[in-house]
This record gives C-alpha cells, sequence and structure tokens, in this order.
C-alpha cells in the first residue's frame, strides 16, 4: 500500500535522532545507543499518543454550549457520537497510536542483527523487551478505541486492527479479527517480560512491573477475571506505593491549578492522551454534575481533582502535572482498584474491601475517613465500581469500562443534550467502535467501523 499510516510515523520517529547525528547525514540506527535513543524519545514513544477519542466519547465530562460551539466541527461530531469522516492528515488517534508501534517494530528488526553476549545482555534486553511492550501497549490502545468489546461469541467475526508487525510501510495494512487483536498483545506483552528489569530507570521505560499491569488491563478487559488477578498481582508485588493526599510531598497543595507532580510515586509507567479531544474536554467542558455530586466531604479528591467554573467543576487531577496534557499511562492506584474488582467478582469480599480501603484511606482526611463495608461481594462489586469511576477519571480508561460493562449486561445508555437536541448512545452500539480516517480505508480497502 501507499504508506500514508506509517510514512509519517517514519518522518515522526527518526526526526530527532536523525537531527542529533553529527555529520547531519541520513542513517540506519545500527547500536543498541541508537536502538535504545529511539525508544527513548518520550515524544514519539510517551507523549500524547493514547486516544484522547475514547475520553471525549465517554460520560465524565459534557460541553456547555459555549464550550461545544468553541471546538473544531469533527470534535462535534465525535462527542454526539455522529458519523464522523475525518482523513490522516486530521489530527487523529489512528494515525498517532502508530507512530510508536512503527518505532517499535524498526528496533525489533535490527535488534537481532546485533550479537547478545554479555557484555551487552542487560542493553540488549532492554531494548527488545521495551520495543515488544510499546508495541502492545499502543495496540491495546488502538483496539479500546477502533474495535468492538472483546466477546467470545463474536470475537472471530468483529473487526481488531491493522497489527503491523514489520517497519516496511509496503506491506499492505490489513485488519485482523478482533481475536487476533488480543492474541498478538498478550504474546508480546508476555514475551517482553522475560527482558525488562522489574522496575525501569524512568517511568518513562517500560519495567516488568508495567508489563504485568498491562496484561491485567489486557485481560480485565477481556473479562478473563483469574488471568486478571495474576497480573495485577504481580505488578503489585513489584510496587505498590500510594500517595497520601494528607500529607506526600509531591502533592503540591490538593488546591493549587496542577496538584500532583509529574512522574509521581504512583506512576508505573507514563504516558500521555493525544492532545485535542480529551484535552479540550478537560478544559473547556465540566465534570459530570452526578458524577462530581458522589465525591462527598471528607474525600480529598474533591479538592485535588476538581476546579469550580461556575455553575459546574472542570478537571484538574491529572498526573501530568499540566491542565490540558491528560495522564493515560499504568499506575498503582488502578492495580488496586482492579485487584479489588477480581476480588469482588470472585467471591472474596474481605480482600475486596482491604484493597479498596487501602486506596481510600490514602485519599480521604483522617478524621473523616470511615473503611468501607459490604455484606456481600456483589455489594462489595458495586462500592469497587463506584470508586474506579471516581478515582480514575480522565485517565483514558471509562470507554472501555463502558463497553466491557455493558458486554455484561449492565444497560449503560449516554446521553448528551445539546441545544435542546437529545442525542443517545445505547449500549453495545456500533459506534463504540470509533471511525477510522476515512482516506486509509479509501487507500488500503481496509473495512470502517459500521456508524
Amino acid at each position: 500500500m501507499v504508506g500514508l499510516i506509517l510514512v509519517a510515523c517514519l518522518n515522526f520517529s527518526c526526526k530527532k535522532f536523525l537531527e542529533e547525528k553529527s555529520d547531519k547525514t541520513l542513517v540506519t540506527p545500527s547500536t543498541l545507543a541508537d536502538l535504545q535513543a529511539l525508544l527513548d524519545d518520550a515524544t514519539i514513544m510517551n507523549g500524547e499518543k493514547t486516544s484522547s477519542m475514547m475520553e471525549s466519547s465517554a460520560d465524565n465530562g459534557f460541553y456547555p454550549l459555549a464550550g461545544y460551539n468553541a471546538i473544531g466541527v469533527l470534535q462535534q461530531v465525535s462527542y454526539r457520537w455522529g458519523p464522523a469522516e475525518y482523513n490522516a492528515q486530521d489530527p487523529n488517534d489512528w494515525v498517532t497510536g502508530y507512530a510508536p508501534v512503527y518505532n517499535s517494530n524498526l528496533c525489533l528488526e535490527l535488534i537481532e542483527k546485533i550479537t547478545r553476549d554479555a557484555a551487552t545482555a542487560v542493553k540488549w534486553d532492554n531494548v527488545k523487551g521495551s520495543a515488544l511492550f510499546y508495541r502492545a501497549y499502543y495496540f491495546l490502545n488502538l483496539v479500546w478505541a477502533f474495535s468492538k468489546v472483546y466477546n467470545e461469541k463474536s470475537m472471530d467475526e468483529d473487526l481488531g486492527i491493522a497489527l503491523r508487525l514489520h517497519s516496511d510501510y509496503n506491506i499492505p495494512s490489513v485488519r485482523a479479527s478482533v481475536k487476533t487483536s488480543y492474541e498478538q498483545i498478550l504474546s508480546d506483552v508476555k514475551a517482553s517480560i522475560q527482558y525488562l528489569p522489574s522496575l525501569p530507570q524512568h517511568t518513562y521505560r517500560p519495567s516488568k512491573s508495567a508489563a504485568f499491569g498491562l496484561l491485567a488491563r489486557t485481560y480485565l478487559s477481556m473479562g478473563k477475571y483469574d488471568s486478571t488477578y495474576k497480573y495485577v498481582n504481580l505488578c503489585l508485588q513489584i510496587k505498590n506505593d500510594l500517595m497520601d493526599y494528607n500529607s506526600d510531598p509531591s502533592i503540591a497543595g490538593l488546591t493549587s491549578g496542577t496538584p500532583f507532580a509529574k512522574f509521581n510515586k504512583e506512576t508505573i509507567f507514563y504516558s500521555e492522551m493525544t492532545l485535542g479531544y480529551g484535552s479540550n474536554l478537560a478544559f473547556r467542558g465540566r465534570v459530570d454534575s452526578v458524577l462530581y455530586a458522589s465525591y462527598v466531604t471528607g474525600d480529598l479528591r474533591k479538592i485535588g481533582f476538581f476546579l469550580a467554573a461556575a455553575p459546574y467543576q472542570r478537571f484538574k487531577g491529572s498526573y501530568t502535572k499540566n491542565q490540558t496534557l491528560l495522564f493515560s499511562g499504568i499506575a498503582t492506584d488502578e492495580m488496586f482498584l482492579t485487584r479489588a474488582e477480581c476480588f469482588a467478582r470472585m467471591g472474596d469480599k474481605e480482600s475486596a474491601l482491604s484493597d479498596l480501603n487501602t486506596l481510600l484511606k490514602k485519599r480521604w482526611t483522617v478524621a473523616d475517613f470511615v473503611p468501607l463495608t459490604a455484606n456481600t461481594s456483589v455489594e462489595a462489586l458495586e462500592l469497587v465500581l463506584t470508586e474506579r469511576r471516581k478515582e480514575l477519571l480522565f485517565r483514558g480508561l471509562r470507554w472501555i469500562d463502558l463497553k466491557r460493562y455493558n458486554r455484561d449486561g449492565a444497560n449503560i445508555t449516554l446521553k448528551r443534550v445539546i441545544n435542546g437536541v437529545t442525542y443517545t448512545l445505547p449500549p453495545n452500539d456500533n459506534r463504540y467502535a470509533l471511525p477510522l480516517p476515512k482516506d486509509i480505508v479509501d487507500l488500503t480497502g481496509m473495512p470502517q467501523n459500521p456508524q
């Protein structure tokens, strides 16, 4: 195919690396240092790469009419779940998500040409493991955004993503099934574990703890709770730090505009959403009023997460220390909530409540915190899912949560009211798989998601 998807990725991915060469000539990366430099280019591999279209399509926030009128037409259409048509050159999450995939594939091909010996083993392993992790990380984000939810009844027929496994952009792109997409993701992450260190030098870099966390995310979205528990437990065995919102020195005052430090101690792996959809919603939009009302006095998240924008509230609690860049990485608070959900679904009420209260104790004032209780594991699960919504808003996780809840019978219908007109998104609607760029579809012949 003509490489619209990956030509863009090639240009972006190699620019910084090539510009740093002393003679400014075009070269092919060939050393371990070269490959690590490609993977350490956070602009390509971490910054503004995960889907914010998912966030704007979810129900954490809404636009008042003035805010809605201030955003672009494509964003308006996406926000109301309309049949959006856009091209590859428009800012979009499909093309952006494949940029780190290209770097990953290039490194996986070139690393096999470099000898691994006792002197180079650690560096060699970090390149190999990191490239596998990054590819899986962005494949998962892409399949969450652009495919239907994993469903064992239809996963063989449901359209997944283009599994780009080579750096050669002349190889045609085809859409794999949802089943095959998830199989590739799981294969890549599990392969990465043998190469990665338990903890990274920096949370821009992958690690075993991040890989275990990514496996937990993947299996949770698949509804496989025994496997989710296995890997989230392994993740938390390596890293389980939580910030105490009462006293943690990395918190720059909960009333400040950006209270949480970037790379704070809860961060296992750092990534950001693309600018545009999600950041506009966090900045121009307002937090869902019912959601905001669920935070009561004594819950420090009510202070740390929100900024008054009368008569509503807007979100300020991203772990990026930035009001417009939204954190989408893996963090320990997410892992505690994931393990608590697994315990509850497996019937272990006490363990579910233990994990949940371990987290909430760090989120409430000391004087006001009262441990949550439940009579049954079903009640415990309800508490966990409520707190998951309140803790992980604007992380890029709500969209896949809605998809998996509805797959399992939650029957959640989303609704927008815009200038007196009501728009709805019924459970399991085709529009939960976001549209691909029109020119990519036209060029490659890949089928478009039905809208």
